[in-house]
């Protein structure tokens, strides 16, 4: 049957069939169960050739299509047939026995993951698909934790065993090996005693009864285990070839239950799109009642035209949607991707992947700025990865995406649907920002006959929490309908930071008090107020910038190891070398700024002659790796942005005046509602010493950590409030600032923030290691290791004396029973003896983890080893000779300097060396 020209997808293997079908489908009489099941992979895994093989193993198509011949039955769109993957998330109809399978075809590229998360709404089980060359990944692994969190049901595909070297059991060991969970061979049934085994470790109770040797666990049993994600069914084959298809098929039927439904009608939308009449399309799931033609959908008010149940390009209208169903509904012009419509679908499902780059957009044809954003407007609603925003200040439009296949899918779209030829400009990272500290945001806005003030806490969150609202106003302080108001306001944009105008996230946003006025007060003045409070608390807080980062997997050959390293190393990546995947790979896996990796692959390819191979995964936001290099280059001043200003205005003599904001908590009229403890976060950790050995826990180093680096610094740190006040004085109003002029306060004001961001730093020596690396004191501790050890210490008080960074020196004392970390001073160096089991190495890679992120340390080691995991953790590594190199320059250099001479005994470490040895 067909449809606009499009062949329609009933069983063409039993045409007897096809007009029971079509007569019984609207009262549903022939299909018992109905299914949504999704199909997942990365790229290359064989995804859309599995999806043409159900189709054509369950007699829905006649042939199955191929990727590569361009003729596969769920890559429908031109793009798709030219490039070779997925783009767009698709959908076929399965009949298979008593069952009415959707299956939805999922992008695997990561440019469009977030089209793939939004396809997992509206799932009821999935298929992942793993190529048997490759075997568990990392985007493999990021879509069985996605699937995870959405509580979905897991089937695996090992694909392509027809391969030479394909191992089932392998391949079986390397998935539960790198992903949580259990998972069995069903390919064969359950009966089998080890499959029956495999199964009874799923649950506690079945794990009695086949202890007791009672009846074999039954098809039930297993299905319930799949459906609460205690177990994930694995099936071998070739797609390609229709090798273990049907055993697949057979598997979902037996072992995927169907959801339990609402008899209250209700949808969730996963996807808007167009037809090629240009018709509106609401796909939806419904997850309760029914909906027919004609009936209004009260949420929207408006009237549902058709109902449409597509499969490949081609549909089929119906008269009603059911529970279960997957449907495109026409007429709604209101709907939108993620909505929920009605009661009957209680569950909150959100996408987690975020646009990593921003560009310009330019018309080449000299399109209206206002008709090319209604173009782009579209595109974003049907896409909702790509932020289109109007630049107001730059009278510019931005757009924000994954990656540069997407950005050449916009271009392409654009142009067959509106024939508009775009272009992109100034591409650049899409930089976030959040705070470091618990502040009080206060704003006040009181021109003549107007009244409001507003006091805010923001608080710090956890990475990935985005900006969350709280609200512990009293009610007798502030009426709750203006309290409503202010909630109102602050979810209903966002707030950029000050380092470098980016969006704040990360944060937590409490409604503490306000006030109001009887007479004066109107709505406009709480949204001023509140968007001051918000900006003054920034102000307040130290800023933190984030970047987005990747997670990676460079699997490269063993000789290039050294190169690769050092790329990963200068580009600011964490990492750390993993198995080996053959005899002459290597897999260095890790966290990359995405700025940096993001265009690797070229220079991979290039020096590993195109045997080397990257893989990124969105990791989240976390802080920038090159900070101020951003915020210099950025150049943003947020006192010079007066849309997002946090000053206060304030009525004085019948005139509103304007408060600067580092100056406006004087002038509240409500008392603060945040209790400071600043004064005594800022004493100095007082830390007991002793002529002795001190014992002092690894979790205490940050205590030690603070006392040492602040020690020279904290008479100025109280005093800066005071010096701020003074500098700040001499600011009158906004109109200043705006002038752009060089003044002595907001010179001192940028040099303090720049003082905040440099990091202190620190060298960790691992001591015995440079005692027998270098040839005097190895010849010492033949001797005696106890004085070639205090011989070292010497010679790296006289070091310390020239350098700025803290010295601490760690020595071995695993092997003494019952010993616990010991920290101590040696004049101005410090020295850590490690408790019992555990060495020196790996006191320093903990430190080094712990602490790399915020202090700039450098490991002086010449164990290899140890050298690749401090690098990984983003520390600098001096080897043991090297070091013994710079202590002679760094000594001989300062000795010309102060005393214009040399003398052996105390200017020359080699004299220094010789005096130490003879006495």
């Amino acid at each position: 049957m067909t449809v606009n020209g499009s062949v329609l997808f009933f069983n063409v293997r039993n045409c007897a069939k096809i007009n029971s079908h079509i007569a019984c489908f609207d009262k549903g009489e022939i299909f018992l169960k109905y299914l949504t099941l999704g199909i997942l992979a990365h790229v290359d895994a064989g995804k859309t050739t599995l999806s043409e093989s159900l189709l054509f193993e369950s007699g829905m198509i006649r042939k199955a299509g191929r990727v590569d011949h361009k003729d596969a039955f769920l890559d429908t769109h031109d793009i798709e047939k030219e490039r070779g993957i997925t783009v767009f998330s698709k959908q076929a109809v399965i009949d298979y026995g008593d069952m009415r399978i959707t299956l939805v075809d999922t992008p695997g590229h990561t440019d469009f993951k977030a089209e793939t998360e939004r396809a997992l709404m509206v799932l009821d089980g999935a298929i992942l698909v793993i190529s048997s060359l490759d075997g568990v990944t990392g985007h493999t692994a990021a879509l069985y934790n996605l699937l995870k969190k959405y509580g979905l049901p897991v089937f695996v595909f090992f694909n392509k065993m027809d391969i030479e070297g394909s191992d089932k059991s392998a391949l079986m060991e390397d998935i539960r090996a790198k992903l949580s969970g259990s998972f069995a061979d069903l390919s064969g049934g359950i009966s089998d005693p080890e499959i029956q085994e495999e199964l009874a470790l799923c649950d506690e109770g079945l794990m009695e009864r086949y202890l007791e040797g009672k009846e074999l666990i039954t098809g039930k049993e297993a299905a319930a285990l799949v459906k609460k994600g205690a177990l994930n069914p694995c099936y071998f084959g070739s797609a390609l070839r229709l090798e273990g298809v049907r055993e697949l098929m057979e598997g979902v039927k037996e072992y995927l239950p169907e959801r339990k439904y609402s008899v209250e009608p209700s949808f969730k939308v996963y996807k808007i799109a167009t037809d090629e009449k240009n018709t509106r399309l609401t796909f939806a799931k419904i997850t309760g009642g029914s909906y027919e033609v004609k009936s209004v959908v009260p949420e929207y008010g408006e009237k549902i035209e058709e109902i449409r149940i597509y499969s490949g390009k081609g549909y089929e209208n119906i008269k009603e949607a059911r529970a279960g169903m997957l449907v495109a509904f026409t007429g709604l012009k209101s709907s939108k991707t993620a909505d929920a419509v009605g009661g009957g679908y209680d569950e909150v499902r959100h996408t987690i992947s975020e646009p990593v780059l921003r560009y310009k957009v330019i018309s080449k044809d000299g399109t209206d700025p206002n008709l090319l954003l209604s173009r782009l407007r579209k595109l974003e609603e049907e896409d909702p990865a790509l932020h289109i925003s109007w630049e107001e200040e730059k009278r510019e439009i931005q757009i924000c995406l994954m990656g540069q296949v997407q950005l050449e899918i916009v271009q392409r779209l654009m142009l067959e649907r509106f024939g508009e030829h775009i272009d992109f400009m100034q591409g650049s990272i899409l930089y976030k920002e959040t705070i470091a500290d618990t502040v009080e945001g206060a704003g006040h806005f009181e021109p003549l006959r107007h009244y409001a003030e507003v006091h805010l806490i923001l608080e710090p969150l956890e990475e990935g929490s985005g900006v969350v609202i709280d609200n512990i106003c009293d009610n007798d302080l502030l009426a709750k309908n203006w309290q409503n108001l202010i909630l109102t306001h602050l979810t209903e944009r966002t707030f950029k930071g000050k380092l470098t105008g980016s969006e704040i996230t990360d944060i937590k946003i409490t409604l503490a008090s306000g006030k109001a006025h009887l007479k004066h007060t109107e709505g406009g003045d709480f949204r001023q107020a509140t968007y001051r409070a918000v900006r003054n608390g920034i102000m307040k807080a130290k800023g933190v910038l984030l970047e987005p980062w990747y997670d990676f997997e460079l699997t490269i050959p063993e000789e290039t190891i050294g190169r690769a390293m050092t790329d990963l190393s200068n580009m600011g990546a964490e990492f750390k070398l993993s198995e080996n995947k053959t005899d002459s790979k290597t897999l260095i896996k890790g966290l990359i700024p995405a700025k940096e990796g993001m265009n690797y692959a070229d220079e991979l390819k290039k020096y590993t002659k195109d045997e080397g191979r990257i893989e990124l995964n969105f990791a989240g936001y976390k802080p920038c790796h090159d900070e101020e290099e951003v915020i210099s280059e950025i150049g943003y001043d947020p006192e010079r942005d007066l849309r997002n200003t946090g000053n206060s205005v304030f009525c004085s003599h019948g005139a509103g005046v304007i408060i600067p904001w580092y100056e406006a908590d004087e002038h509240m009229h409500l008392p603060s509602v945040l209790v400071k403890q600043t004064e005594d976060e800022q004493k100095p950790v007082n830390i007991r010493r002793s002529e002795g050995v001190k014992a002092l826990s690894v979790d205490e180093i940050d205590a030690i950590i603070e006392r040492t680096y602040y020690s020279n610094r904290k008479k100025a740190f109280k005093n800066v409030r005071t010096a701020e006040m003074q500098l700040r004085s001499t600011l009158k109003d906004e109109a200043d600032v705006v002038k752009g002029e060089s003044s002595p306060r907001n010179d001192k004001y940028r040099d303090r923030e720049k003082q905040q961001k440099v990091r202190p730093g620190y060298v960790l020596i691992d001591g015995y290691n440079v005692i027998f690396s270098w040839e005097d004191l190895n010849e010492l501790a033949k001797l005696n290791i106890d004085s070639a050890r205090d011989a070292l210490l010497d010679i790296m008080c006289n070091y310390r004396g020239l350098k700025e960074e803290e010295l601490i020196v760690v020595f071995d004392a695993y092997r003494v029973q019952g010993h616990d970390t010991e920290f101590l001073d040696h004049n101005n160096i410090h020295v850590v003896y490690t408790k019992e089991a555990q060495t020196a190495d790996s006191y320093i890679e903990h430190f080094s983890h712990e602490h790399a992120r915020h202090y700039d340390i450098t490991v002086v080691t010449s164990d290899k080893t140890e050298q690749v995991i401090v690098l990984g953790a983003g520390c600098r590594v001096k080897a043991s000779d090297d070091f013994r190199t710079e202590v002679i320059r760094q000594v001989k250099e300062a000795s010309e300097e102060y005393t214009g001479h040399r003398t052996p005994s105390v200017n020359s470490m080699e004299g220094q060396f010789d005096e130490i040895i003879l006495n």
